[in-house]
């Protein structure tokens, strides 16, 4: 991305810390919000992310920013075998995603790690398959995450990104604009505490590099057989590459 955009303009406070400050100041309500703005479409996504990994039956995945869990939840109800750790900077995020997981009886088959996506603790070579939604935007050097998840992925091991993007076509793209710079600042400003988190949401949605210019980053940080699927219209995409 060109520029580093935080959540809080007006803090000095690194990017990685604003991230993690913005995300457990939302941790409570941030599940209910997300399925009024995505209008539920995510969980499909999510599910698209799940199918392309578990074709490989991989035994340890590790799942980055991982939140309150959710896509982690899905890969051990579809692949009860795996050994699953979910990483994320938001201690308020993890602990939902505790309860969630311990709910479900999932917390034998599923580990939430409190850790940075830029300094992965693990050694290399360790992880089957890869897997991240709607968290390398958050990276405060996307570079530096990339090479970490190549470093802790297994030589022929899959990662799998689902990632915003920007639809192309007329009246979709215009839909877009007015669901991502409108409605989502709008809604989180009604029902979230934090007045300034989905504006940066939105505002992080929108400057960042899909498609094509991902996948060439992708590649100059290791990655190989990189294919982008844009999803519903446009409006995300999965991009799947290996090591």
């Amino acid at each position: 991305m060109s520029k580093i955009i935080k959540p809080y303009k007006d803090s000095e406070a690194t990017k990685k810390t604003q991230v993690a400050d913005m995300f457990n100041n939302i941790s409570k309500n941030y599940d209910g919000l997300n399925r009024i703005m995505t209008f539920g479409i995510d969980i499909k996504w999510r599910k698209k992310v799940v199918a392309i990994i578990k074709a490989s039956q991989p035994k340890n995945i590790l799942d980055i920013a991982t939140g309150t869990g959710d896509l982690a939840i899905m890969e051990s109800q579809e692949i009860p075998s795996a050994n699953i750790i979910g990483l994320d900077i938001s201690s308020g995020m993890l602990e939902v995603g505790k309860k969630k997981i311990k709910d479900l009886s999932l917390d034998r088959n599923i580990e939430m790690v409190l850790g940075d996506s830029e300094n992965i603790p693990y050694e290399d070579n360790f992880f089957d398959a890869i897997t991240v939604s709607y968290g390398v935007r958050n990276f405060e050097d996307l570079n530096k995450g990339l090479q970490e998840i190549n470093r802790v992925l297994k030589p022929g091991g899959t990662f799998v990104v689902l990632e915003t993007s920007i639809p192309t076509k007329f009246p979709f793209k215009q839909g877009y604009q007015l669901h991502s710079k409108i409605l989502l600042p709008l809604i989180g400003k009604l029902f979230s505490k934090d007045q300034t988190a989905y504006s940066y949401l939105s505002e992080s949605a929108n400057s960042f590099p899909y498609g094509e210019k991902f996948n060439a980053i992708l590649r100059e940080n290791g990655f190989k057989n990189i294919v982008d699927t844009p999803v519903t219209l446009g409006v995300s995409t999965i991009y799947t590459a290996m090591k």
